[in-house]
């Protein structure tokens, strides 16, 4: 595909280095010649120096003959421009912009064909945020992933020394728990991919992402550690967009207080939102922390725009007695090197943003996309289509489809009905397969798989 990236910020640049891997013909706009110079220098791509709303810096990117615009840029306004330019003059099929603001988030019909032509808007504080409650939701989980509307769950859990399966084989899992269905989709052990097998045995300290219907997650969890009580005391640093929205989320099931550096910010959170504590002070105060009882903390949550703050408050959060603490990192480098250690749970927003774009960009009927592991891997969904002679997946039960190596098919949603694969099930057209992906150089493979035949037609 031809793809033109604005915006070589972090997302942007993210974006640019997962499509470049794969083939693409990409081409990044930006007016920051040094960032384009780094991109280029280490992917190969196309960059353009200018403003991405420009049309004569558009059609210098090639915009004439793109497949797709992806703008994310900082600015709102230019993402929007540039998509209104890119469909009156250029065509652009499929046009995708980052919108941040609420403002124009909330006005119905403002993103339409016929006012502003977005074909699909991204947000990403409301991905981190969504991102971050599942968390909050699941107390132990590393991460949450939903699927076909919620119904299935991909969640990944570090097993423990104690927990009833670590020590055990795979197989003994159905045996210990015959009245649940669940598949483990892989296991990183020492941040090597395993493939599991009903004879692959767990061992503490391994991340572990089974697939369950969501009814049965809490149950699969229990088995590989001992499970965390609900979190109910809930702190958050940062009084930002993440912060507001996570707060409002919690506010009538949880206690949440929210310390926030900006009075004036301070004061508008304290008109928007009803039951939570908003409190004005740094997040690194050790004084302010031991006034508000941080040991009593079930859960600290890091979210400021900084990641040294974050960084800090975290550690010091942790040392004073909170249960956990879960750290928002905008610097990639970062996040391996802190979570495991004080820092419980780290979240790196342009990964959790990544996985929403990429599911525009996949082949076939794609509708689910989430990048794992700082995107080492991918959970995709897929509908499957055709019949026996135009499909290669529909009507063969899933033992006997030929997926590429490191490919692991971990549940199929039926109408309202979750069948965790098992050799034997058959797959039928309309049914969305959820589907793990270790090596990401088999990307295309498994979207030809799913991409239907001539016979079809």
């Amino acid at each position: 595909m031809k793809i033109i990236i604005l915006g070589a910020g972090q997302v942007g640049g993210t974006l640019a280095e997962h499509l470049a891997r794969e083939e693409n013909d990409i081409t990044v706009v930006d007016t920051d010649g040094d960032k384009l110079r780094e991109l280029h220098t280490k992917l190969d791509i196309r960059t353009v120096i200018g403003p991405g709303s420009y049309p004569m810096v558009l059609r210098q990117a090639g915009c004439e003959d793109a497949d797709m615009l992806i703008a994310v840029t900082s600015a709102d306004e230019v993402n929007m421009i540039a998509c209104q330019v890119a469909h009156t003059l250029f065509r652009t099929p499929t046009k995708i912009a980052r919108v941040r603001a609420t403002a124009y988030l909330t006005r119905k019909g403002l993103f339409a064909h016929e006012a502003v032509p977005i074909d699909v808007l991204i947000s990403p504080e409301q991905v981190v945020t969504d991102h971050i409650r599942r968390l909050i939701e699941h107390p132990g989980a590393l991460q949450v992933l939903e699927f076909a509307g919620g119904l299935v769950q991909l969640v990944a859990v570090k097993a423990v020394y104690g927990g009833p399966l670590v020590g055990q084989d795979l197989a003994f899992l159905r045996r210990h728990m015959p009245s649940v269905d669940t598949r483990v989709a892989a296991i990183y052990r020492r941040n090597r991919p395993i493939i599991p097998r009903g004879d692959t045995v767990i061992e503490a300290d391994d991340e572990v992402f089974f697939i369950a219907a969501r009814r049965d997650i809490r149950a699969v969890m229990s088995e590989l550690r001992r499970l965390d009580r609900d979190f109910r005391r809930v702190v958050i640093a940062g009084g930002g967009n993440i912060g507001e929205r996570l707060a409002e989320h919690l506010e009538h099931s949880h206690q949440v207080k929210i310390i926030e550096h900006n009075l004036e910010r301070c004061t508008t959170l304290s008109e928007r939102l009803d039951r939570t504590v908003v409190l004005h002070g740094s997040a690194t105060s050790k004084r302010l922390l031991e006034e508000e009882n941080i040991e009593d903390c079930d859960i600290f949550c890091a979210l400021t725009n900084d990641d040294e703050v974050n960084i800090m408050s975290s550690m010091l959060a942790k040392r004073m007695g909170a249960k956990k603490v879960l750290t928002l990192i905008n610097n990639a480098a970062y996040v391996d090197l802190v979570q495991g250690g004080e820092i419980d749970i780290a979240i790196s927003p342009q990964q959790a943003t990544i996985g929403s774009l990429l599911t525009h960009v996949r082949r076939g009927d794609i509708v689910n996309v989430h990048s794992l592991r700082r995107g080492a891997a991918e959970a995709i969904e897929a509908i499957a289509h055709g019949d026996t002679q135009s499909s290669k997946v529909v009507g063969r039960p899933i033992g006997e489809i030929d997926l590429p190596r490191g490919t692991t098919i971990g549940a199929i949603v039926r109408g309202k009905e979750v069948l965790i694969a098992h050799d034997d099930v058959m797959v039928e057209s309309g049914d969305h397969v959820i589907l793990f992906v270790i090596d990401k150089r088999r990307l295309r493979d498994v979207e030809r798989l799913f991409q239907v035949g001539l016979t079809f037609f």
